[in-house]
């Protein structure tokens, strides 16, 4: 997740966190040390209530991060490798750099966080009736417990992107031996729970006045938003299946010199382009970043002679540099692409082509005309111009 701190690493693991975590710690604090707290326990200093919700709010962080952990240990362990766990505002995400391969794997990495969180539950409410100490604390304690609770239940809810979809997907798979038609459920489903708590919480705010409605209505359309998304990248890895990237590239782009001076750039191959973005190359043909039409309008005209275009290229993360001969489906990772540019090829280290988003919505266009069509063999990815003479591999225009 892109604008997030490294907080570094927990069993190998590398966790960061989101900016917008400090919402959720000024929110959950909040409203413990004004509402929940005095509510509980009547009659202490504001200051004392302060305190206490902000170790509950460290607290409670911690569960979510404990519940990310389960899922990215247990899915270390059925082969599947982990990137990151990123706490943001509404919970905590893990990427995955890889699927699980079977229902029981997908059944096991999708159920162990809500398992843990439902374990934690029962540790603080175990812990409220253990604890011989002052009320306000133990009211604190009586909250965490609570919430790991309902965290356990509403992470069960059957929709995609929550534990309970991808449960809910696990069953689908195993029951069907279908994984694509168990992608489609799912994220379906997650859309209708997305959209039904949206209904909810609209409801409430209108009918009953109650703000919690609004709350409810931003998690039901980020679970909306979630689920459509994942089922198009499903979608998407799926048409790409079979597809190596020298079948989506733009071949032979034209690239922006990283020493030549932005003015000349901008004259000989700017204006003249169709491109909206430009490998950047050095002496050598090596990638050495990005370059957008955007970037260069923003630079005022009396400062483009004197500026060469390295200092103003966009870095390139090493996952966006991909081969000829990858898996197309690495084009669609989460930490790829930025903008319009999806990734930069190269081969040998030189760069041989780029892909942008146009490149991928026409190779994903041609999957389905490929997939309708009643000749079933023509246009494979793969194919050569000599399998169908007077074809072109990629569009030159493109």
């Amino acid at each position: 997740m892109k604008q997030s701190v490294r907080l570094g690493h927990v069993a190998g693991i590398p966790v960061g966190a989101h900016w917008s975590t400090v919402m959720i710690v000024v929110l959950i604090g909040g409203v413990l040390a004004t509402t929940v707290l005095p509510q509980a326990v009547a009659g202490q200093p504001p200051a004392r209530y302060w305190m206490v919700a902000a170790g509950a709010s460290v607290l409670f962080l911690g569960s979510l991060l404990a519940h990310e952990l389960a899922h990215a240990i247990v899915a270390l362990r059925r082969g599947v490798p982990v990137k990151s766990i990123t706490l943001w505002l509404l919970g905590g995400v893990t990427e995955f750099a890889g699927e699980t391969k079977s229902p029981k794997d997908e059944f096991q990495v999708s159920v162990v966080g809500p398992l843990v969180s439902l374990a934690l539950s029962g540790v603080f409410y175990l812990a409220v009736v253990l604890l011989n100490g002052p009320a306000l604390i133990v009211a604190a304690v009586r909250w965490l417990a609570l919430m790991n609770g309902v965290l356990a239940v509403f992470n069960m809810l059957p929709g995609s992107p929550l534990d309970g979809g991808r449960v809910l997907h696990a069953a689908l798979w195993r029951m069907h031996g279908d994984r694509v038609r168990a992608d489609r459920s799912a994220a379906k489903a997650g859309q209708v729970l997305g959209m039904s708590l949206i209904a909810v919480g609209g409801m409430e705010l209108i009918l009953l006045g109650w703000t919690g409605g609004l709350w409810m209505m931003l998690i039901g359309w980020f679970l909306a938003s979630a689920a459509r998304s994942e089922g198009l990248v499903r979608a998407a890895h799926e048409g790409l299946k079979g597809w190596r990237v020298r079948d989506v590239m733009t071949t032979s782009p034209d690239v922006a010199p990283a020493w030549q001076d932005i003015d000349d750039f901008i004259t000989v191959v700017a204006l003249h382009s169709h491109q909206t973005v430009f490998p950047v190359v050095d002496f050598g043909g090596h990638s050495a970043g990005t370059l957008s039409l955007e970037a260069l309008t923003a630079i005022p005209p009396e400062q483009r002679q004197d500026r060469r275009i390295a200092t103003v290229a966009r870095p390139l993360p090493p996952d966006h540099l991909l081969s000829p001969d990858d898996d197309a489906a690495r084009i669609l990772e989460p930490s790829a692409g930025t903008g319009e540019l999806m990734a930069v090829v190269a081969e040998a280290g030189h760069v041989v082509g780029m892909v942008t988003t146009a490149d991928l919505t026409r190779a994903l266009q041609q999957a389905v005309l490929r997939t309708t069509s009643s000749r079933q063999n023509a246009g494979q990815p793969g194919d050569t111009e000599q399998d169908h003479p007077g074809q072109p591999l990629h569009d030159p225009g493109a």
